[in-house]
């Protein structure tokens, strides 16, 4: 006979455990302050009860313990918060219990009116077994107690003593660790700053920002901007590529080739003589500008994040000094970037997979090392996924290491499993298809996706409703009220969300092309001149939505989102709630630009934990009116040209002695 593989007094079976992301390869994501909640499926075979506690430790830190509760049919459940940035770890360990095993079987007889007087001198065996495990005070409590079952002999005082729940609780704090079985995987939690989970992003081009026509801005132009984002209630400012741009293949304006002598090129076309990644364009100023322009940023409340895209021009250092980091075609020339039928002259793309791979990697990392010592913490990666998958995973947990408060934001338009391992390689946030979900069913299938599964597990979503790269057909034939519905949505959907801007609060919605997503006279390749204070600007209205955002917790994170039935498809109908219920949005749109909209929405109010038999009041946060709702279902009208949407803060209503009152 051939010995056994495993301790055979571990009995207990572990399973099913969650979160846990691709068996363990990848970790959960939460932001400090935030739960990790788990569960597990725990049992043994036979008749025994079983105990089992979360473990839970900080990077090296000692292991802390959390219990778990049963939610039946072996489901255990268990959470702790997490308080520190960096890196967390937990399992599970269950075991044997023995002792509540007894005392359930001792009910039994009890109610049975066996003889116990055996089953009590096992128990007192059990006590004192625990008590050898214990330390301190509780040492000498359990010995009394073991002493008092044993010498006690009337019937009715040792029962008291045997089903005693403060003894049971003593004794389930020493179990029998011989029996313990812990989970065979220890998971990671990576833990940013709480910015990861609620920021309002704001897009703009500083070489834009001067006050006069044709004239190339500056850092200290966009220094005089800073009041006017901030007053919209952004606190992310991100800034496209600040670098040298290249003159070899120059794009000019709408992406045309030649450039003409007055043309600027695409920001995202990076190098020159002047400098590459570590370098900033002439024109916007000197280093001593950038950090000027990000202390000032910080006196409005803004952070600045900047833009990381590892691709070259012809012109930059690194095609002179490092040609082996570039693919090379027969010819010798080096292959310039292509999606075809789309071809892009003006930037070569790095092979992550040169000989000198190692090399490589580690100059790009000490870009981000560069861009961090001066003071960025936020960088928006360009085209992830046309990089190595395992580049990034290397490179943001080395970065992590020494400067955990970083945050990356992945802009990966591609495939879903694509984005999806993105994620779990690292990155904070990822952009989303928010842009292209436009009806009823797509939102909600999309959306329930992204909070109801697993994949809130490791995903952040950052919904923008327009960037420079795409002006979505939604924009561009719904007129004023399309960006207001756009905007709602993607304020109160997500936690993260961005605007690229002055296009979007001015709503600039003319296409390049019939059909197409490019903007005529795209910003990308000319400066472009904006009156800010256009009565046309939805600058007010931005700023009305992000207050609401601020004010009310419920819509500051993904987690607690539901929706909710309508009887008009052109309604979507949604809920988000902090985590003990204790406020509640209700948000309602219309979808439909052009026309007014009514219907019925059927709220879930027990998911909200709203009783039917009371009303409450819908406090409408857009508009300010006031209404007193009773029972689930309730009437609504919107028109697309005045306020496409409601977001109502829910209220209960009491009875008090001297009149009605209501409580959040």
């Amino acid at each position: 006979m051939s010995e056994p593989t495993s301790d055979g007094r571990r009995r207990v079976v572990i399973t099913r455990l969650s979160p846990e992301i691709d068996c363990g390869r990848f970790a959960t994501k939460r932001v400090i302050g935030e739960k990790v909640v788990v569960e597990a499926d725990v049992f043994t075979d036979g008749r025994d009860q079983v105990a089992c506690q979360l473990v839970y430790w900080h990077d090296g830190n000692e292991p802390q313990v959390s219990p778990m509760k049963p939610l039946g049919n072996d489901r255990w459940r268990g959470e702790f918060c997490v308080v520190e940035l960096g890196r967390y770890t937990y399992t599970v360990e269950a075991w044997i219990d023995h002792f509540q095993t007894w005392q359930g079987d001792l009910e039994k007889r009890i109610s049975a009116k066996q003889d116990i007087s055996v089953d009590l001198l096992i128990g007192a065996g059990l006590i004192e077994a625990a008590a050898t495990r214990a330390q301190g005070k509780d040492r000498e409590t359990l010995r009394d107690w073991a002493q008092r079952l044993r010498e006690n002999k009337q019937l009715e005082s040792q029962t008291a003593l045997a089903l005693d729940t403060d003894l049971l609780r003593l004794v389930q704090l020493y179990p029998e660790r011989e029996s313990v079985t812990r989970y065979d995987k220890q998971l990671p939690v990576v833990v940013d700053r709480k910015k990861a989970g609620f920021s309002t992003w704001y897009e703009v081009f500083p070489r834009s920002c001067s006050p006069e026509q044709k004239r190339h801005g500056t850092f200290r132009d966009c220094e005089q901007w800073l009041p006017y984002i901030a007053s919209m209630g952004f606190d992310v400012l991100y800034l496209p590529p600040i670098h040298p741009i290249g003159r070899t293949f120059r794009k000019g304006k709408n992406n045309t080739l030649p450039a003409g002598p007055g043309d600027v090129g695409s920001p995202w076309a990076i190098g020159s003589a002047e400098g590459g990644h570590k370098y900033i364009h002439p024109e916007l100023g000197a280093l001593e500008d950038f950090r000027r322009f990000l202390t000032k940023a910080a006196d409005q409340g803004l952070e600045v994040a900047l833009d990381i895209a590892f691709q070259c021009t012809p012109d930059h250092p690194y095609v002179r000094e490092h040609p082996d980091w570039f693919s090379t075609r027969p010819d010798g020339s080096i292959q310039y970037a292509e999606n075809p039928p789309k071809k892009y002259q003006d930037i070569f793309p790095l092979n992550f997979a040169a000989a000198q791979w190692q090399a490589l990697w580690e100059e790009l990392k000490s870009v981000f090392l560069f861009w961090i010592e001066e003071g960025v913490r936020i960088f928006r990666v360009d085209n992830p996924h046309t990089k190595a998958f395992p580049f990034w995973e290397w490179v943001i947990a080395e970065i992590k290491k020494q400067h955990p408060d970083v945050l990356f934001l992945a802009e990966a338009f591609t495939r879903p499993n694509v984005m999806h391992r993105l994620a779990k390689l690292g990155f904070s946030q990822c952009y989303t298809y928010f842009t292209w979900r436009n009806t009823k069913q797509e939102l909600t299938q999309y959306f329930t996706e992204l909070a109801q599964t697993d994949v809130r597990e490791y995903l952040r979503p950052n919904l923008w409703p327009n960037t420079p790269d795409i002006l979505p057909e939604f924009l561009q034939v719904g007129g004023r009220p399309a960006f207001m519905v756009r905007l709602i949505l993607a304020a109160t959907l997500g936690g993260n969300y961005g605007i690229y801007g002055p296009a979007f609060e001015l709503c600039e919605n003319a296409p390049l092309d019939p059909g197409g997503e490019e903007y005529l006279d795209s910003e990308k390749y000319e400066l472009k001149h904006r009156d800010l204070e256009s009565k046309a600007s939805l600058k007010s209205f931005i700023a009305g939505l992000n207050r609401i955002r601020k004010e009310n917790a419920a819509l500051q994170s993904n987690r607690n989102l539901r929706f909710h039935e309508t009887d008009n498809p052109a309604l979507i109908c949604y809920t988000k709630a902090t985590d003990d219920l204790s406020s509640v949005i209700v948000v309602v749109v219309n979808l439909d630009c052009f026309h007014v909209q009514s219907g019925w929405i059927d709220l879930d109010l027990g998911s909200i934990g709203l009783d039917t038999r009371h009303a409450f009041r819908a406090h409408d946060l857009l508009s300010e009116g006031r209404f007193l709702w009773q029972g689930s279902r309730n009437y609504v009208e919107l028109v697309p040209e005045s306020l496409p949407a409601r977001v109502l803060l829910l209220r209960r209503w009491v009875r008090t002695e001297r009149d009605f009152d209501y409580y959040l």
